[in-house]
């Protein structure tokens, strides 16, 4: 077991104790006080990005990029295209470096560790930092039942009740009642909306710690949106998550933390109701009320 695993693990249940008591620091103060509610303190990160470059054969993308993505929150990112979003969330678990000719440089510290020390093995990794593509994009020749279940196969995992994983994994994305009945249908055989969720119950199925969501719902109709937007609601109650979105309403609506990038700077990050109202940036505020982007 790599530190990487061993960090994660430990701090998996202690996390997650904390959220299943309440984790008395985040509760808001009673209703009854007359005095006003403190500032919220920022929780604790879960991921600290540290002076972060990503180049693609030498075309510099996203520069010096610092940042704290809290513990057991959503954070979205936004911003213009092309202003480095998602190369930003793809450096967030390595696959940035999968395209011929990246590179990035800096720091990206998930529990303490730093995910390209070379010690990390991203395969490992991405079993941990789990993503979700802009499009939907099953195993074609997988059934339903082989698409939950093929981070396990291939990573040569074992699966000591693969059924009661496929229909754990289906129900918390609110699949299970829709194909129960056609678990060996090919995971084609749905629509856009339900194969966007059976890749969400895929990443779940190899226990991630963090989800990183690429426009998840961009070829989606509102209808399917609206359910995604819904599933992302229950995962921050387990999961840290990243967001990348366009839609600036979806931002707003599904995140708690907002960083808005501006052609490859981050210009502010803020908690979500802040950047809306009340940003401290003017291209911020240019942006969020739609004179540019």
């Amino acid at each position: 077991m790599s530190s990487l695993d061993r960090s994660f693990n430990t701090r998996t249940r202690d996390r997650r104790d904390r959220i299943a008591e309440g984790d008395a620091e985040h509760r808001p103060a009673a209703p009854d006080s007359e005095a006003p509610p403190p500032d919220v303190a920022t929780p604790p990160a879960k991921i600290s990005v540290t002076r972060l470059n990503a180049y693609f054969h030498g075309y510099h993308a996203i520069h010096d990029i610092t940042l704290d993505i809290p513990d057991g929150h959503v954070t979205a990112v936004i911003g213009p295209s092309g202003c480095g979003k998602s190369t930003f969330l793809r450096c967030l678990n390595r696959m940035h470096e999968q395209v011929p000719g990246a590179t990035a440089k800096g720091s990206v510290m998930i529990d303490g560790v730093n995910i390209y020390d070379r010690a990390v093995d991203p395969v490992r990794l991405r079993r941990r930092v789990g993503m979700v593509f802009q499009k939907p994009n099953p195993f074609p020749t997988m059934s339903i039942r082989e698409n939950v279940l093929a981070g396990h196969k291939l990573n040569g995992i074992s699966v000591k009740d693969p059924t009661g994983l496929v229909e754990k994994c289906l129900r918390q994305v609110a699949l299970w009642d829709e194909v129960k009945d056609k678990l060996d249908q090919s995971g084609l055989s749905l629509s856009g909306g339900q194969q966007q969720r059976l890749c969400i119950a895929r990443v779940l199925a190899v226990e991630p710690e963090v989800i990183l969501l690429d426009e998840p719902c961009s070829a989606l109709d509102p209808i399917a949106t609206a359910r995604i937007e819904e599933l992302i609601e229950e995962l921050k109650q387990r999961y840290t998550c990243v967001l990348v979105t366009h839609n600036m309403q979806q931002a707003a609506r599904c995140s708690d933390y907002t960083a808005f990038f501006y052609m490859g700077d981050l210009v502010e990050f803020d908690r979500t109701d802040t950047i809306f109202t009340n940003p401290k940036e003017s291209k911020t505020e240019d942006y969020v009320t739609g004179k540019f982007g």
